[in-house]
Protein backbone atom coordinates (compact mmCIF):
# COMPACT_ATOMS: atom_id res chain seq x y z
CA UNK A 1 0.00 0.00 0.00
CA UNK A 2 1.48 3.69 -0.67
CA UNK A 3 1.62 5.95 1.66
CA UNK A 4 -0.80 8.42 0.14
CA UNK A 5 -3.34 5.17 0.65
CA UNK A 6 -2.13 4.56 3.80
CA UNK A 7 -2.40 8.34 5.03
CA UNK A 8 -5.93 8.04 3.54
CA UNK A 9 -6.88 4.81 5.98
CA UNK A 10 -5.24 6.17 9.12
CA UNK A 11 -6.79 9.14 8.72
CA UNK A 12 -10.57 8.25 8.22
CA UNK A 13 -10.04 5.35 10.77
CA UNK A 14 -8.99 8.60 13.38
CA UNK A 15 -12.00 9.96 11.94
CA UNK A 16 -14.71 7.25 12.17
CA UNK A 17 -12.93 6.48 15.36
CA UNK A 18 -13.86 10.60 17.22
CA UNK A 19 -17.18 10.40 15.67
CA UNK A 20 -17.96 7.11 17.23
CA UNK A 21 -16.20 7.76 20.54
CA UNK A 22 -17.70 11.95 20.35
CA UNK A 23 -20.71 10.79 22.83
CA UNK A 24 -19.24 8.08 24.73
CA UNK A 25 -15.91 9.64 25.83
CA UNK A 26 -17.07 13.05 27.30
CA UNK A 27 -13.68 14.67 26.69
CA UNK A 28 -13.51 14.62 23.14
CA UNK A 29 -16.81 16.57 23.30
CA UNK A 30 -16.63 19.06 25.85
CA UNK A 31 -12.82 20.08 24.98
CA UNK A 32 -14.16 20.85 21.32
CA UNK A 33 -17.26 22.55 22.98
CA UNK A 34 -14.80 24.45 24.93
CA UNK A 35 -12.80 25.25 22.15
CA UNK A 36 -15.75 26.80 19.87
CA UNK A 37 -18.74 27.54 21.75
CA UNK A 38 -17.35 30.84 22.58
CA UNK A 39 -15.79 31.41 18.98
CA UNK A 40 -17.95 30.10 16.71
CA UNK A 41 -20.83 29.70 18.50
CA UNK A 42 -20.77 33.25 19.32
CA UNK A 43 -20.78 33.95 15.98
CA UNK A 44 -23.46 31.81 15.33
CA UNK A 45 -25.36 33.23 18.00
CA UNK A 46 -24.86 36.71 16.68
CA UNK A 47 -26.48 35.30 13.49
CA UNK A 48 -26.74 31.95 12.36
CA UNK A 49 -27.07 32.45 8.36
CA UNK A 50 -24.46 35.19 8.41
CA UNK A 51 -22.36 33.34 11.48
CA UNK A 52 -22.57 30.58 9.21
CA UNK A 53 -21.24 32.06 6.29
CA UNK A 54 -18.28 33.26 7.79
CA UNK A 55 -17.25 30.02 9.56
CA UNK A 56 -17.62 27.96 6.03
CA UNK A 57 -15.44 30.64 4.36
CA UNK A 58 -12.75 31.06 7.57
CA UNK A 59 -12.48 26.87 7.15
CA UNK A 60 -12.18 27.24 3.30
CA UNK A 61 -9.70 29.49 3.40
CA UNK A 62 -7.45 27.87 6.23
CA UNK A 63 -7.43 24.64 4.42
CA UNK A 64 -6.91 26.64 0.85
CA UNK A 65 -3.48 28.05 2.61
CA UNK A 66 -2.74 24.81 3.87
CA UNK A 67 -3.20 23.11 0.42
CA UNK A 68 -0.98 25.91 -1.01
CA UNK A 69 1.93 25.66 1.58
CA UNK A 70 2.20 22.30 2.42
CA UNK A 71 1.86 20.66 -1.16
CA UNK A 72 4.66 20.64 -3.92
CA UNK A 73 2.40 23.09 -6.46
CA UNK A 74 4.96 22.95 -9.34
CA UNK A 75 4.87 18.99 -9.20
CA UNK A 76 1.00 19.13 -9.28
CA UNK A 77 1.19 21.58 -12.53
CA UNK A 78 3.55 19.61 -13.84
CA UNK A 79 1.40 16.31 -13.41
CA UNK A 80 -1.86 18.34 -14.63
CA UNK A 81 -0.49 18.91 -17.72
CA UNK A 82 1.21 15.37 -17.99
CA UNK A 83 -2.74 14.06 -17.57
CA UNK A 84 -4.18 17.02 -19.83
CA UNK A 85 -1.31 15.75 -22.45
CA UNK A 86 -2.12 12.01 -22.10
CA UNK A 87 -5.97 12.99 -22.14
CA UNK A 88 -5.43 14.48 -25.46
CA UNK A 89 -3.26 11.57 -26.75
CA UNK A 90 -6.13 9.85 -26.01
CA UNK A 91 -8.89 11.39 -28.29
CA UNK A 92 -6.19 10.68 -31.25
CA UNK A 93 -5.55 7.17 -30.69
CA UNK A 94 -9.49 6.29 -29.33
CA UNK A 95 -9.08 3.35 -32.49
CA UNK A 96 -6.41 1.92 -31.53
CA UNK A 97 -6.79 -0.31 -28.08
CA UNK A 98 -2.91 -0.92 -27.67
CA UNK A 99 -2.24 2.41 -27.93
CA UNK A 100 -5.30 3.47 -25.73
CA UNK A 101 -4.27 1.06 -23.28
CA UNK A 102 -0.54 2.65 -23.20
CA UNK A 103 -1.59 5.43 -22.50
CA UNK A 104 -4.20 4.56 -20.00
CA UNK A 105 -1.60 2.89 -17.88
CA UNK A 106 0.45 6.36 -17.86
CA UNK A 107 -2.42 8.43 -17.15
CA UNK A 108 -2.98 5.66 -14.29
CA UNK A 109 0.55 5.66 -12.55
CA UNK A 110 0.18 9.21 -12.02
CA UNK A 111 -2.44 8.61 -9.48
CA UNK A 112 -0.37 7.45 -6.84
CA UNK A 113 1.83 10.43 -6.99
CA UNK A 114 -0.94 12.84 -6.49
CA UNK A 115 -2.45 11.26 -3.95
CA UNK A 116 1.00 11.30 -2.44
CA UNK A 117 1.49 15.03 -2.69
CA UNK A 118 -2.72 15.72 -1.91
CA UNK A 119 -2.86 14.15 1.20
CA UNK A 120 -0.50 16.29 3.22
CA UNK A 121 -3.00 18.77 3.65
CA UNK A 122 -5.93 15.94 4.80
CA UNK A 123 -3.22 15.24 7.75
CA UNK A 124 -3.61 18.77 9.14
CA UNK A 125 -7.57 19.36 8.68
CA UNK A 126 -9.17 16.06 8.21
CA UNK A 127 -9.83 15.26 12.45
CA UNK A 128 -10.24 19.18 13.15
CA UNK A 129 -13.08 19.25 10.14
CA UNK A 130 -14.66 15.89 11.89
CA UNK A 131 -14.80 17.73 14.93
CA UNK A 132 -15.91 20.70 13.85
CA UNK A 133 -19.18 19.33 12.06
CA UNK A 134 -20.04 17.10 15.28
CA UNK A 135 -19.97 20.32 17.17
CA UNK A 136 -22.20 21.92 14.77
CA UNK A 137 -24.51 18.52 14.82
CA UNK A 138 -24.86 19.83 18.53
CA UNK A 139 -25.16 23.12 18.16
CA UNK A 140 -28.27 22.80 15.70
CA UNK A 141 -29.40 19.49 17.11
CA UNK A 142 -32.26 21.27 18.71
CA UNK A 143 -32.74 24.25 16.53
CA UNK A 144 -35.21 24.06 13.31
CA UNK A 145 -33.23 26.77 11.38
CA UNK A 146 -32.72 27.35 7.95
CA UNK A 147 -30.06 29.53 6.52
CA UNK A 148 -31.20 32.33 4.58
CA UNK A 149 -34.64 30.89 5.48
CA UNK A 150 -34.21 27.90 2.94
CA UNK A 151 -31.61 25.82 3.43
CA UNK A 152 -30.20 23.24 6.41
CA UNK A 153 -27.09 24.12 8.22
CA UNK A 154 -25.31 21.07 6.40
CA UNK A 155 -26.08 22.20 2.94
CA UNK A 156 -25.70 26.02 3.77
CA UNK A 157 -22.16 24.48 4.46
CA UNK A 158 -21.01 22.68 2.14
CA UNK A 159 -22.52 25.22 -0.62
CA UNK A 160 -20.65 28.49 1.13
CA UNK A 161 -17.57 25.88 1.27
CA UNK A 162 -17.45 25.17 -2.45
CA UNK A 163 -17.83 28.81 -3.29
CA UNK A 164 -15.21 29.80 -1.28
CA UNK A 165 -13.07 27.16 -2.11
CA UNK A 166 -13.45 27.78 -5.59
CA UNK A 167 -12.75 31.53 -5.50
CA UNK A 168 -9.40 30.51 -2.52
CA UNK A 169 -8.27 28.17 -5.39
CA UNK A 170 -8.47 31.09 -8.39
CA UNK A 171 -6.91 33.19 -5.79
CA UNK A 172 -3.98 31.57 -4.77
CA UNK A 173 -3.74 29.61 -8.11
CA UNK A 174 -4.00 26.74 -7.01
CA UNK A 175 -3.91 23.64 -9.57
Amino acid sequence: MNRGLRTLFIISFLGVAVAFFWNALPFIKESVHFVLNPTAGRLLDWDVSWGLLFISIGISLITSLLQKYTTDQETLRSIKAEQKLLGDQMKQFKEHPEKMLELQKKQMALIPKTMDITMRPALYTAIPFILLIRWFGDYFAEMDVKIFGFMGWIWAYIIFAIIASMIFRKVFKLP
